[in-house]
């Protein structure tokens, strides 16, 4: 019987998270206030690729890794994404995150596998009206996204909603809630998490500061190296922030996982998570 590897105990004892994270690309259609990797139209692209992401899926699966992360930019600007989340959910479970606002019809058909496979696209969806959503997002923001929701979800496919915000009182968290109950959106698929200190944030005064201790250690793979944490890659002034860098080598994925690995275990006896970030 093979060993099992230490990262594989390690995520079986709960000491390393079981989600790797794949940054697809940096660019974006939309330009957000809030953004952490200053993405926008015309960001350096900085792809994975789709042979190395489904390598890298396959890698993480036998290290131990039990689901995958898709992010960007926004991924479903690559051309071949929808097939690809369905080679990658076919590995492991997964959730990609996106904005919302790219699913034409025909990017909505090529996602109907995803209906029978354990995979979740995360919507971002800030606010319950238009113009205070739209103010983080962009223009006609708010409009698209709710027309998406349903739409993926009357194709069957799960849908996460994310709402990142500085505060949000109690009447229009409810408020919220009252509309992705009505746009299909369970409780237990609504997360809201702070606005964190990086990227575009900076520069707008928003956000929390977040120590590495603040962010579960996912291990996350860009085009420029292996990370701490999804929150760690990020840019400002258009340079790679690299406090949180883990190893540039990415493959063979045993590599960063290890490090990571360590860098956890030297971590003082009850210095954990301590901010709501997801």
């Amino acid at each position: 019987m093979p060993r099992v590897s230490a990262v594989a105990e390690a995520v079986r004892d709960g000491v390393l998270p079981g989600r790797v994270w794949l940054y697809a690309n940096y660019h974006c259609n939309l330009a957000c206030t809030y953004c952490l990797t200053e993405s926008f139209p015309k960001a350096a692209r900085r792809e994975l690729g789709q042979q190395r992401m489904l390598a890298l899926a396959a890698e993480a699966k036998a290290l131990g890794f039990t689901a995958l992360g898709v992010t960007g930019g926004e991924p479903f600007l690559l051309p071949y994404l929808p097939e690809l989340l369905v080679e990658l959910a076919s590995i492991l479970p997964l959730v990609c995150l996106s904005n919302g606002t790219m699913f034409t019809r025909d990017r909505l058909q090529r996602l109907r596998p995803l209906a029978d496979l354990p995979a979740a696209i995360q919507v971002s969806l800030d606010r319950p009206e238009p113009d205070a959503n739209d103010a983080m997002r962009g223009p006609e923001n708010f409009r698209k996204v709710i027309g998406t929701i349903p739409r993926l979800v009357q194709r069957g496919v799960r849908v996460r909603i994310a709402t990142t915000v500085e505060r949000i009182d109690d009447q229009e968290r409810k408020r919220l809630c009252r509309l992705h109950r009505q746009l299909g959106v369970p409780d237990a698929d609504h997360v809201i998490r702070p606005i964190v200190r990086r990227g575009r944030a900076v520069d707008h005064d928003l956000g929390v500061d977040a120590r590495p201790t603040d962010l579960p250690a996912e291990l996350t793979i860009t085009a420029d190296g292996a990370f701490w944490s999804p929150f760690g890659p990020t840019v400002h002034g258009g340079q790679l922030d690299t406090d949180l860098l883990i190893t540039r080598t990415t493959r063979p994925l045993r590599v960063p996982a290890d490090a990571l690995l360590r860098l956890v275990q030297a971590s003082p006896p009850g210095d954990d998570t301590q901010l709501n970030i997801r």
